[in-house]
């Protein structure tokens, strides 16, 4: 067996004065000085990767609102469950949300959150038993409240949100963001999954009501649509799979209803992880006829403070 070697004297080798660097000294991050405030903060990150996207979502989310087009915020129950309804009614209040939409599970941390102070339990010692869910005012107040929505010919978000308002002072009016869509004034829809949430398992779900609350709200969604063409912003935040394909179908009949539009808006999407559905149904398949594209990857309680912080501050005189 003979065994070849490569010639390493003959490799060719050029001057580092002539090649292109992706870093150099003025995309650094610098350590904290005198200014300690939010912005100084923002502006300390290095420049490069998720800290120059991150700014960049800011700039987007911040241009969209001063320009008055559409910020559409799809949340996840994860996010909700992690204590960040506190910082989407900050948005709420301030209108640069235009239009909230929730998965199932959202809307039920919210609704507990909101009605009882607390939730999120947990689900293997409840699975044991069977008890995982089986919360009585849960179930039967939210099932209520759904029922109620349907015969008015409400949306399911609109529904949930009259019937927390009707029942006056709760332990978290202040932290609900489906009051906090309410009060401001910005349509709140509710995406849900027959089957995929808690109060689909007790007696009083009506799947009549739950199809036809939802499905008005999937068409809501579609109607604010039109508000993110040229300059508008979605974001998704923590939803994996439903709020995904839900905003892709809606996207498509407001482009049919309108000549392709709307085009040319920010999607970014926020989770712990990459997932295939926010990448290609939020933030590439939707920006291929124009606009800008995030896929921001970070713990939701860390990373998501630090966006609406940085668009209140890029926001204030």
């Amino acid at each position: 067996m003979v065994y070849k070697e490569a010639d390493v004297a003959r490799l060719r080798t050029i001057p580092v004065a002539g090649r292109r660097n992706k870093v150099d000294r003025s995309l650094l991050a610098t350590p904290p000085g005198t200014d300690r405030s939010f912005a100084a903060f923002l502006k300390s990150l290095p420049d490069v990767l998720g800290a120059r996207d991150l700014r960049a979502v800011i700039a987007g989310v911040a241009a969209a609102a001063h320009a008055g087009r559409g910020v559409v915020l799809l949340a996840g129950g994860h996010v909700v469950k992690t204590g960040l309804g506190p910082l989407i009614n900050a948005w709420l209040a301030r209108g640069i949300v235009t239009h909230l939409a929730l998965n199932g599970a959202a809307a039920i941390h919210d609704f507990e959150l909101a009605a009882y102070g607390g939730t999120s339990e947990d689900v293997e010692s409840g699975l044991a038993d069977g008890s995982f869910g089986m919360a009585e005012e849960t179930g039967a107040e939210m099932n209520a409240a759904i029922a109620a929505a349907a015969r008015a010919e409400q949306g399911m978000g609109e529904g949930l949100a009259r019937s927390l308002a009707a029942r006056g002072d709760l332990p978290g009016t202040d932290v609900s963001i489906l009051l906090g869509a309410l009060r401001h004034d910005v349509p709140v829809t509710v995406h849900t999954t027959i089957g995929a949430e808690i109060i689909h398992q007790h007696p009083a779900a009506d799947g009549a009501a739950l199809g036809a609350t939802s499905f008005r709200d999937f068409r809501r969604l579609a109607g604010s649509l039109p508000a993110l063409d040229q300059g508008g912003a979605v974001l998704n935040w923590g939803s994996a799979v439903v709020l995904p394909e839900v905003f892709l179908k809606a996207l498509t009949i407001a482009r049919n209803l309108d000549a392709g539009r709307p085009t040319h808006f920010l999607a970014a999407d926020f989770d712990m992880q990459r997932h295939y559905r926010p990448r290609m149904n939020v933030v590439q398949r939707p920006t291929r006829a124009g606009g800008a594209g995030y896929l921001i990857t970070g713990q939701h309680e860390v990373v998501i403070p630090m966006l609406v912080w940085g668009v209140v501050e890029s926001l204030s005189p």
